[in-house]
């Protein structure tokens, strides 16, 4: 086929797209339109172009009715909808929705420059946080910005991932298909006849959730999701397998938190919330099932129609990898996705890796919501960070892996051959770094085994899992495990949080603008790289567990004292290069204290789990760690 012929060929593919769509196109190249021909969307290379005024924008707002009530005044909630669209957009130019709905306009505020709306004399908004809005509304998008329920301007209480977040923002897809209500400040019906009704959500960390949510419910007009470090699962958020990984209280406060109005209004809910997360136990019941969207009643992996874009950091702390593996290996087989994963924290990756960023979040839409020809489906589906500045790309996570196990023995070495002996720790709350530090030193609360120095470079990727064979002296103790590079190297350094620094990125100096400004949304943002430390050691990945749930997360079963147990449970997940040279470590220990996370996400927290002091015997014959090796040399 000559060059003419495919440039003819992928104008006719898209243009019977659009067709199909309702969104009219002009392709670059193509004969141009008469003056008075109807607006078009103008696409070049595969992407959509600014060719739209985002000044002279359409700005509205509507509050669409939910099905819940969730403040339980006798009304069904209603939800504030900001809307920006193209002056053109309407029946001569039905365009798609990029949909952000935050619980955070209020307090702190969206994005990591903690950005909230601004409204004119008319209450429509004038400033729309964060990029999207100015990058996608000049290239034919409408941006619609949805308080959650119970927050900013929308009615009711919010529930910390319950049934009324999920189905507020589900409202609102419904009303841009015509399938739900939305009233004017003075109560009149509204209707979005200037939407095709195709959809895709975008967020970070909660908002993020929230698309997920939402998708899970299977509703039609979502066509696709783009959640940025969000959970799957709520239990998973401030849970790890029985232990209490957030403060004690946190769905009450992230509750008060995110709704400025009066305690009262809510009390009854933050009273559910208050019992419903039962910090005495942190086992998983029906109120942790209902913010499961994996599998809980109201949101399922299984029922998701829409593509998903997700991107994950291994050392995500507040939302851990788990979060993503779980739910992206259950995602339907016909369900179309692509992922970054990454070695950064809490993470949105527009901070990180921008201009990468923007192009492929821009093929994504159009392809996802405009229906354009373009090769983002023809990429590699997963783009992997392996280091700073070093990114690989593969057709899938985790990557082909055979399964290799390996044993302490009661030299202090990590091999593959059986081994023999006993060892003992106390279960004390440590930070991962005194638990990692001086593995060769004797330390009374932990255990710490090395393999020789790797002759080549050893890649693992997926979840590893630990088995222990253990005796107590109490009826539980928290089990923590560590996997553990040693080897002096320079890494992203995701621990250090500051004015300048945090999630493992650091401010540089300067501003990027993209898209259009105006003088109250100037769409500019600081730039920002990779923050880097060399240090003689790095903790890859971790494992927690509540002995005494060791056979359920929904009920305890306390362990016998000086009765052997033989307990195994998969650890985080990790994507993760050691150098040749270096030596992986094992670290055996009790409470991990990185884990008790406090009110600002940085951890350490007011110790919600401050140890048992248990006194953990260890048979190193029935112990080991499995772990999903990719590519190295073999360990003896």
């Amino acid at each position: 086929m000559s060059n003419a012929q495919r440039r003819g060929f992928l104008a006719a593919a898209a243009a019977a797209a659009a067709a199909a769509l309702a969104i009219p196109l002009v392709i670059a190249g193509t004969p141009a339109a008469s003056a008075t021909a109807e607006p078009k969307i103008e696409v070049s290379g595969g992407v959509t172009q600014p060719v739209f005024s985002y000044k002279d924008a359409i700005r509205e707002h509507v509050r669409v009715q939910s099905p819940v009530d969730s403040d339980g005044d006798g009304k069904k909630d209603l939800v504030r909808v900001d809307i920006i669209r193209p002056k053109e957009s309407g029946p001569g130019l039905k365009v798609p929705v990029i949909m952000h709905e935050s619980p955070t306009f209020d307090e702190p505020g969206a994005g990591f420059e903690n950005e909230k709306k601004k409204y004119d004399a008319n209450g429509n908004a004038t400033k729309f946080p964060l990029y999207w809005d100015n990058y996608f509304v000049p290239r034919g998008y409408a941006f619609v910005s949805v308080d959650m329920i119970g927050t900013k301007l929308s009615d009711g209480c919010p529930t910390s991932y319950g049934a009324p977040d999920v189905l507020g923002g589900k409202a609102v897809i419904d009303w841009l298909n015509g399938r739900a209500s939305a009233f004017d400040d003075k109560g009149d019906p509204v209707k979005a006849t200037w939407t095709t009704g195709r959809t895709g959500m975008i967020g970070h960390s909660y908002e993020g959730a929230l698309g997920v949510g939402v998708a899970g419910t299977g509703v039609q007009g979502l066509e696709t999701i783009v959640p940025l470090a969000s959970y799957t699962n709520g239990y998973e958020a401030s849970r790890m397998n029985g232990t209490i990984s957030w403060f004690k209280g946190v769905q009450e406060f992230m509750a008060k938190r995110f709704d400025l109005d009066p305690d009262e209004k809510c009390a009854a809910v933050h009273q559910r919330l208050r019992e419903g997360e039962d910090d005495a136990t942190g086992n998983y019941n029906a109120f942790w099932d209902e913010r499961n969207y994996r599998t809980g009643p109201i949101s399922k992996v299984r029922n998701i129609r829409a593509s998903v874009f997700g991107v994950y950091g291994m050392q995500d702390r507040a939302v851990v990898g788990s979060q993503f593996s779980q739910w992206w290996t259950k995602l339907p087989r016909n369900v179309q996705r692509k992922a970054w994963v990454t070695q950064y924290g809490h993470l949105d990756p527009f901070w990180a890796r921008r201009e990468v960023w923007l192009n492929t979040l821009n093929k994504w839409f159009d392809h996802e919501l405009m229906g354009i020809s373009n090769d983002i489906m023809r990429e590699p589906r997963v783009d992997v960070q392996l280091g700073p500045d070093r990114w690989i790309t593969q057709a899938d996570w985790p990557a082909p892996a055979r399964t290799t196990i390996l044993r302490p023995q009661q030299d202090g070495s990590l091999g593959r051959k059986p081994s023999t002996g006993t060892g003992g720790y106390l279960d004390t709350a440590q930070t991962e770094i005194a638990m990692a530090d001086n593995p060769a030193t004797t330390n009374p609360n932990r255990l710490a085994f090395l393999t020789p120095p790797l002759k080549n470079a050893m890649r693992l990727s997926g979840t590893p899992s630990v088995s222990m064979r253990l005796k107590l002296d109490k009826p539980t103790a928290n089990l923590g495990v560590l996997l553990v590079d040693y080897g002096t190297d320079t890494r992203i350094n995701y621990r250090e949080r500051g004015a300048t620094s945090a999630e493992g990125l650091k401010f540089i100096g300067g501003e990027d603008c993209v898209g259009e400004s105006t003088a109250d949304d100037d769409g500019c943002y600081l730039k920002a790289g990779d923050n880097t430390a060399t240090s003689g050691f790095h903790v890859v990945t971790r494992g927690l567990l509540d002995a005494q749930n060791h056979k359920s997360l929904s009920r305890q079963a306390p362990l016998t004292p000086g009765k052997p147990y033989q307990i195994t449970w998969k650890m985080l997940p990790l994507d993760y290069e050691f150098k040749a040279g270096h030596r992986l470590g094992l670290v055996l220990t009790g409470t991990n204290d990185d884990f008790n996370i406090d009110e600002t996400g940085h951890g350490t927290g007011d110790d919600a789990e401050p140890g048992t002091g248990a006194k953990v015997t260890v048979d190193l014959a029935g112990t080991s760690i499995s772990l999903p090796l990719v590519t190295g040399t073999s360990i003896r």
